[in-house]
């Protein structure tokens, strides 16, 4: 019974293993493509943290300095 070139079942196993070999390469390809094409990073605009926004309400005059103190002390900074 002949399930390969050689009589064997290993002939097809290794068929499939190149053929995923290939699909993975067309996979990475298209991937770099993509990323490429999206300026090569997915990262998120970085946050302001915390204390840049209790700074800024600060500087706007929606807290006082006394208020800016204490939230501060309570951030921990």
């Amino acid at each position: 019974m002949g399930y390969g070139w050689d009589g064997s079942a290993l002939g097809w196993i290794w068929m499939l293993v190149g053929l995923l070999v290939m699909v993975g390469f067309i996979v990475l390809i298209v991937w770099a493509v993509a990323a490429v094409s999206r300026g090569g990073t997915s990262r998120e605009p970085e946050r302001p943290t915390a204390l840049d926004i209790l700074r800024e309400r600060y500087a706007r005059g929606e807290i006082t300095q006394q208020e800016f103190e204490q939230v501060k002390k309570t951030l921990g900074y």
